[in-house]
């Protein structure tokens, strides 16, 4: 069936195979690290020759995995039948260099796995008529608020580059649970890993590699409260696995502290309560110091 928007999406992109694995075949990969999607649409994306090597040769089926550990590959995917994501972005602002939007829950930041072009890049590249259009930095598919987007190529480094050297000051706010054991404001400075589930992350021992600024600003009436969180660094999950280690996981999380089916991550009524707040910044091409809140509540 076509897609709601009478088109097929298509989007490639490039993902580095391990060293080693329990695979025997690419396929066989695919099919366990893209487990949302469903194996018979990686079989013929495989027949139809859109899975390459580095050097641009489609592999087959029956492509070993050996053959290919730790090479960086490149597929093309087509999504016939995207599921409509039925919220809408705002654009809170927008200049000769930047565009500044509110991306609601459950919508992708940029193409991925089932979404192409039920994603913000997308949306905001059509309506802007800017192929060139891109995000600075990402935030996750279930998480909603601000998203700095920058219009020209000559520009991306230097606006990427805030984010990669911690000259920008992100504000989100989270309802989870009140604990009354917990004591705020707190710094919470802990070392993050893969977990063994390579869709979730998890606190070990060790040298801190992240660090996030907590504190409560109101408890609600129905056993949660609303904290505002403040990440000095940038790592994946970073906010939803540190609440979850401290005994708070954050409301509606499809992913922690257990991991849901992907029917359950995509219930609209029960969105994830992560909302990137506020953005501050230096614009480091005019100079100009940029104040940005979200739109957004998590009411």
């Amino acid at each position: 069936m076509p897609s709601e928007a009478g088109e097929l999406s298509s989007e490639r992109s490039r993902i580095r195979l391990p060293q080693s694995g329990p695979w025997h075949a690419v396929f066989d990969f695919f099919c366990a690290h893209f487990a949302r999607i469903d194996s018979k649409i990686w079989r013929h994306r495989f027949e139809q020759g859109l899975i390459q090597d580095p050097s641009g040769v489609a592999l087959t089926l029956l492509s070993k995995f050996v053959d290919y550990a730790g090479q960086v590959l490149s597929y093309r995917r087509e999504v016939i039948d995207e599921r409509p994501i039925p919220f809408t972005e705002q654009i809170q602002f927008e200049s000769e260099q930047i565009l500044v939007a509110d991306k609601p829950h459950f919508l992708p930041v940029t193409p991925v796995g089932a979404y192409v072009e039920q994603t913000l890049l997308r949306r905001l590249q059509r309506h802007s008529k800017n192929s060139d259009l891109i995000p600075a930095h990402r935030i996750d598919q279930g998480t909603a608020g601000l998203v700095l987007l920058v219009k020209q190529k000559a520009h991306r480094a230097a606006y990427q580059a805030l984010f990669r050297t911690h000259q920008i000051e992100k504000t989100y706010h989270a309802v989870a649970p009140f604990c009354p054991e917990l004591v705020f404001p707190m710094r919470r400075c802990t070392r993050l890993v893969d977990a063994e589930h390579f869709m979730q992350m998890q606190e070990v021992e060790g040298p801190a590699n992240c660090e996030t600024d907590i504190v409560m600003l109101e408890r609600l009436a129905d056993g949660h409260a609303l904290y505002q969180l403040q990440p000095k660094t940038g790592k994946r999950h970073q906010l939803r696995a540190q609440m979850s280690a401290l005994g708070i996981p954050i409301l509606n999380d499809p992913i922690y502290p257990v991991l849901k089916t992907p029917e359950e991550a995509l219930d609209f009524a029960k969105p994830l309560k992560l909302l990137a707040q506020r953005l501050r910044f230096v614009d480091p091409v005019t100079g100009i110091s940029h104040d940005f809140a979200s739109s957004f509540s998590l009411g």
